[in-house]
């Protein structure tokens, strides 16, 4: 062979190399995939059975019946008329409540219209505040139970004036 027949090979084994790389790759991602749907989402295009999803939306108030073990079922919805039933057997996040925002994955059984999830996330409350923080905006009277994001040092919306005021004072009279 000469020099530039092997140069040549070389090319050509790693460009088959990289090939094989990123067919597998793909291949594995493939498998893994779960598009994410919302019950309305459901409501306008069904899933075919046996499809692994991730459903997502609210749980709905008063859905949630604790079967035997673990087994526990609940609907959710996403504010519309819309609600899947889901069945899920493990121990629930601790977030985990009605009204809540959840994520299951999982899928539809043949048959039925009931979403058997194996994965149950919740979400947390979008104006969470660590305790130290709170305990220290009730100690200086800026922070009061059961009002709005502004009192609690968190910028509302159009009030960024007002939450920077919060926080330059909680720097102040930080120790």
């Amino acid at each position: 062979m000469t020099r530039k027949q092997k140069r040549l090979a070389v090319i050509a084994g790693g460009m088959g190399f990289i090939a094989a790389a990123v067919l597998l790759v793909m291949f594995a991602f493939s498998q893994s995939v779960a598009y994410f749907y919302m019950p309305a989402d459901l409501a306008k295009t069904p899933v075919a059975p046996e499809t692994r999803i991730r459903l997502g939306g609210l749980v709905g108030e008063g859905s949630v019946v604790r079967g035997t073990g673990s087994t526990v079922e609940f609907a959710v919805t996403d504010g519309s008329t819309n609600a899947v039933k889901v069945q899920y057997t493990g121990i629930l996040p601790d977030l985990f409540r009605e009204g809540q925002g959840v994520v299951t994955e999982g899928m539809f059984t043949a048959g039925t219209n009931i979403f058997v999830a194996d994965t149950v996330l919740a979400k947390h409350d979008e104006t969470y505040m660590p305790k130290e923080v709170a305990d220290r905006l009730k100690a200086q009277g800026l922070w009061k139970e059961g009002e709005g994001q502004e009192a609690q040092g968190q910028e509302g919306p159009g009030k960024e004036a007002q939450g920077q005021e919060v926080k330059e004072q909680q720097v102040k009279a930080t120790p």
